[in-house]
């Protein structure tokens, strides 16, 4: 593997940023998280998160024009990297050879 793996909440907030595209702000990834894990993590734990994978390499972030409705300030879009995808695709992989002849006891 080579790199250092992602924690489990890494990997959502990565995956909520792949199926929001163009409109992952850190709302907008706390809701999809929410709608789809039925957790609610707090803003500042997906700040941190953002921040840290942003450090990693494995998300950008740009500005967006400012908005009225947030008086006047810009919300921070973030984009995932070609290697947080692939970093995520190999995790998958690990994780479902690890579950791959796995039965549940009768």
């Amino acid at each position: 593997m080579g790199r250092a793996t992602l924690g489990q909440f890494e990997q959502i907030v990565l995956l909520a940023i792949v199926r929001l595209g163009d409109a992952a702000y850190t709302v907008s990834i706390v809701d999809e998280i929410n709608e789809r894990t039925g957790r609610s993590p707090s803003h500042a734990a997906v700040h941190i998160a953002l921040k840290r994978m942003e450090q990693k390499g494995l998300v950008t972030s740009s500005f967006g024009a400012p908005t009225a409705e947030r008086g006047g300030r810009s919300k921070r879009y973030y984009k995932h990297t070609p290697s947080a995808l692939d970093q995520l695709k190999d995790q998958r992989d690990s994780l479902l050879n690890m579950w791959d002849g796995v039965e549940e006891p009768s």
